[in-house]
């Protein structure tokens, strides 16, 4: 009787183990291959709050920490970005920039650079060209409501730290929508790639 006891036991607990496996693993999409730490961030083009053409190119000569962010319509990029205010003086005094790539709208981005009164630099992709290039479009991704400002397709959210080379040497893909990798950790990784 033990022995069928342990069986089904053991059982219960291989299949337990294996739906968390799958579930856990549902909302994982690979680091596209042009993002792999170690590789150079890709050459791409951008438009910044004033409507300026800029470069992925331009932030060599000095590290950076780079964040792909869905919008302000986000609650979970929303939250990102202000917990990472806290931190902003701590990236800069590291001679470190720090970029903000979206696909919203120019004008709710300069909104948005102004509320936090702070002085990352605001990129913008409003045709997804980048986010695309970079292999970071996620189809269907704006919520309905949104879809008249935002469009319907977005940007997958990652975080990038990025050596004074343009070498990239850290990646952080969203595993879902609520998961963003904390401030402190981007801090880290930065003064690790400082170190190296």
């Amino acid at each position: 009787m033990s022995t069928a006891i342990l069986a089904i036991t053991t059982g219960i607990v291989v299949v337990l183990l294996g739906a968390w496996i799958w579930v856990a693993r549902r909302g994982l999409r690979p680091v596209p291959a042009q993002l792999k730490p170690g590789r150079p961030l890709p050459d791409f083009h951008a438009t910044d709050e004033q409507g300026d053409p800029v470069r992925s190119t331009a932030l060599h000569g000095a590290p950076a920490v780079i964040l792909f962010v869905r919008g302000n319509w986000c609650p979970f990029c929303s939250a990102q970005v202000s917990n990472l205010t806290k931190y902003y003086k701590d990236i800069i005094d590291l001679g470190a920039r720090l970029v903000l790539l979206t696909p919203k709208p120019l004008e709710t981005t300069r909104r948005v650079a102004r509320f936090f009164e702070v002085e990352f630099d605001f990129w913008l992709d409003d045709s997804l060209a980048v986010t695309d290039q970079l292999g970071l479009l996620l189809k269907a991704g704006v919520p309905t409501d949104y879809n008249k400002e935002y469009g319907r397709d977005t940007i997958w959210p990652t975080a990038l730290v990025v050596d004074a080379a343009g070498v990239i040497r850290y990646t952080a893909l969203s595993r879902k929508m609520s998961d963003r990798p904390e401030p402190e950790l981007l801090l880290r990784e930065l003064k690790k790639t400082l170190r190296t």
